[in-house]
């Protein structure tokens, strides 16, 4: 089996990290559109590389998931949870989907919602964050719909494509997930 429903949503689930996806990953994180998101643009990833990379998260302490679609367990992207800090009860959240045609379908959200789920109801978390370039509008509509909100903006802070973007800085709180 190369995938595992640790984490179960409608239609979709969140699995442990397969290193054998490595040819996958490496084709996604050099997507000129993934890798803009991601802040890799100016980056190029080698098979080997992402290997190494996925071998980590496969056995590092990290909640690194990948996200796979139920109707024929396809994987979909990455979702993760990094710098927990169990002192302040806080992390990070980072996500992408890999294909374009996988995107505005609602997965994204869905997969947040699990992975807030489980860093709130589990890992007993009280702030998730994240952040996101400024021109994302679709990202940024997709956080505040799964109750993140805006906290702060550091501007001009990307240089991308021969000019400057803002990175704006969301997050939510266990009780407003909750509320939702």
């Amino acid at each position: 089996m190369r995938y595992f429903q640790k984490i179960l949503g409608e239609r979709l689930y969140l699995s442990s990290v397969n290193p054998e996806d490595a040819e996958l990953y490496t084709k996604w994180i050099n997507d000129r559109e993934v890798s803009l998101w991601l802040g890799l643009h100016a980056s190029v990833m080698s098979q080997a590389k992402e290997r190494q990379i996925l071998d980590g998260m496969a056995t590092g302490d990290g909640f690194n998931f990948a996200m796979i679609l139920r109707d024929g367990d396809r994987l979909l992207g990455n979702i993760s949870l990094m710098g927990r800090n169990p002192i302040d009860r806080s992390a990070e959240l980072g996500i992408f989907i890999g294909e374009a045609e996988d995107r505005e379908k609602g997965y994204g959200a869905e997969a947040i919602r699990l992975l807030l789920g489980f860093g709130f109801n589990t890992l007993g978390l009280h702030n998730i964050m994240l952040h996101v370039n400024a021109d994302n509008a679709r990202a940024i509509a997709c956080y505040k719909k799964c109750g993140f909100r805006e906290y702060g903006r550091r501007r001009e802070s990307l240089f991308r494509d021969g000019h400057f973007v803002d990175t704006v800085s969301m997050d939510i709180l266990d009780r407003e997930f909750a509320e939702k």
